[in-house]
């Protein structure tokens, strides 16, 4: 019923599950993009944009290397070396019930902590090694593309210390939902009858499928930029 009567969140799915996990009322929309955007860029970054926008672009050279699928192909496997790695996550920290059923009061967090910001480190290398060599082949292509890189250069300087500002900010909020399951996993325990053994981990099974669910949808929150400029580039 708690769960039926709470306000239903709209948006990219890395916002919804986030939202899920939390323990707290979501609140009313906030301002729009437009919005919001006029108040995370300054004016240095502002007339940064204005001259990416306005300004003159050399002319692209008469050499241009066709764009391959090669590219596309190594994006691909790039994200699939991280889908790999936050699929090892699930067997992180001892199993957390004991041979009597009892829950493992020694089950925590930290090992899945670390594991998520060691990811997250990943995630953002290697998305911003694809960013720039794309960028980098996208201003090679036309004037209207180099202007298309260098709004994408000044939008990612811009923008990126506030993405991760917010982005550190879920590995607390699944050690708030971790403490949440394992105080449910207690109780349970606690609350069966003497003989009887609980379903072994279920708490715990339960939050390595939501970290995990977290750190994929995390993970194309990240690409997004990537997949763009890679459009930009089948498009020549």
């Amino acid at each position: 019923m708690q769960a039926l009567q709470r306000t239903t969140v709209r948006g990219p799915t890395f916002i919804r599950l986030l939202a899920r996990l939390t323990a707290v009322e979501a609140g009313a929309s906030g301002p729009s993009l437009p919005d919001r955007l006029s108040r995370w860029l300054d004016w240095t970054h502002a007339i940064a944009l204005s001259t990416a926008l306005d300004g003159r672009t050399p002319p692209a050279p008469d050499d241009v290397p066709p764009f391959e699928s090669r590219e596309d192909a190594e994006c691909a496997r790039a994200r699939a070396t991280l889908v790999k790695a936050i699929e090892g996550a699930r067997e992180l920290a001892p199993r957390a019930a004991s041979r009597s059923g009892k829950v493992d009061a020694l089950a925590d967090f930290a090992p899945f902590r670390q594991r998520y910001l060691t990811l997250q480190r990943s995630m953002q290398g290697t998305t911003g090694q694809l960013r720039g060599r794309l960028r980098d082949m996208l201003a090679q292509v036309s004037p209207s593309m180099a202007r298309l890189a260098e709004v994408d250069a000044v939008m990612e300087m811009a923008l990126s210390p506030r993405e991760q500002k917010l982005l550190a900010t879920v590995p607390a909020v699944l050690g708030d939902h971790f403490d949440r399951l394992r105080r449910a996993g207690e109780a349970e325990a606690a609350s069966l009858e003497e003989g009887t053994v609980p379903s072994q981990d279920s708490w715990l099974d339960r939050f390595r499928g939501d970290m995990r669910s977290v750190l994929l949808a995390e993970l194309d929150v990240r690409f997004q930029p990537v997949e763009a400029l890679l459009a930009a580039l089948r498009t020549r």
